[in-house]
């Protein structure tokens, strides 16, 4: 990767979003005003956080307190897509500014997750203790769930990444009845050499919390687990697509994670303690409070979304 290695990447990229916060900050309410630090976030209940550790699953039924998992315009129920044709049939990207890179793409959790119960309850390794394989992810109150927001946003992203060269993979496409888990969902990525990997989730917070945060990988060496070596690019990348996500979408950062960084670091997730290349998860949004809600399902913003995760993702690995 083109890095100079004598300036720290957080330094290099901390620039970019400090600028988009300040422009935004002129048009965007409330970006000076109250919210949860770190440690006020993490002490209140995060139902439905988008990351790995989310709504427990019910076997009872949909996530949704309000009735059935429902789908917003533009997006499609499970099953529903076309058959996608073998990898080997794969059309090759065109040649453009990414060629040569490859980018994993991790559409956080599974429309079906919540009817496999068992087989997503069980316990992984993930470096510094166990974690369930899979959680079932968050909803808005209106049902549309999280797990159909992550599959439609990384297919957006998927395109535009695509039309500028990159090669890009799924950690999965809708194309198996649970999961991945959380410790499969970091092999992947490592066994694809990815040049970069992003996890895409929503959260689920309570009413009031608003706004959208990417979690960067805290230093841990324990067990499987060692990211020392993607700590640093791991935050330049964040720092990027945080940037980038801001200017496009219009979207303030969090007000009750990262202290109004839109940057939160953590170290007990499975999909990024098990990483051995730079990764970082993007929390969109969150699917309980209505104004996030009403982005969340639109799907002009969801593209807008994508294009602010590509252009982070772009500028990360041209350098």
């Amino acid at each position: 990767m083109p890095y100079d290695d004598s300036v720290p990447p957080t330094r290099r990229a901390r620039p970019l979003l400090a600028a988009a916060l300040a422009s935004l900050c002129l048009t965007v309410a409330g970006c000076g005003g109250g919210g949860g630090e770190d440690g006020t976030a993490r002490s209140q209940p995060r139902p439905g956080s988008g990351a790995d550790a989310s709504v427990p699953a019910s076997p009872s039924g949909p996530v949704s307190p309000s009735g059935p998992v429902s789908t917003p315009p533009g997006s499609t129920r499970p099953g529903t897509e076309p058959a996608k044709p073998p990898a080997s049939e794969e059309p090759k990207p065109p040649r453009g500014p990414l060629t040569g890179r490859t980018v994993v793409i991790d559409p956080g959790h599974n429309p079906r997750n919540r009817e496999h119960t068992r087989e997503i309850g069980r316990q992984v390794d993930i470096g510094t203790g166990t974690k369930e394989c899979d959680t079932t992810g968050t909803s808005t109150n209106g049902g549309y769930a999280e797990a159909l927001f992550t599959l439609d946003v990384s297919h957006r992203l998927r395109d535009l990444l695509r039309a500028r060269g990159a090669e890009v993979k799924l950690t999965y496409d809708n194309d198996r009845a649970f999961g991945p888990c959380v410790d499969e969902r970091a092999r992947i990525g490592n066994e694809a050499g990815a040049d970069a990997v992003l996890s895409v989730h929503a959260d689920g917070s309570a009413a009031g919390n608003r706004g959208f945060h990417v979690i960067l990988p805290a230093r841990v060496r324990s067990g499987a687990a060692d990211t020392s070596k993607i700590v640093e690019h791991s935050a330049d990348l964040g720092a990027r697509i945080a940037g980038n996500f801001l200017r496009t979408t219009g979207t303030a950062p969090s007000n009750y994670i990262g202290g109004k960084t839109g940057l939160d670091t953590r170290g007990d997730l499975g999909g990024l303690n098990l990483s051995t290349v730079p990764k970082v998860f993007i929390e969109c949004g969150n699917m309980r409070d209505p104004k996030d809600a009403a982005l969340l399902t639109s799907g002009s913003w969801r593209q807008k979304a994508a294009q602010g995760m590509a252009d982070g993702i772009t500028s990360y690995l041209k350098g």
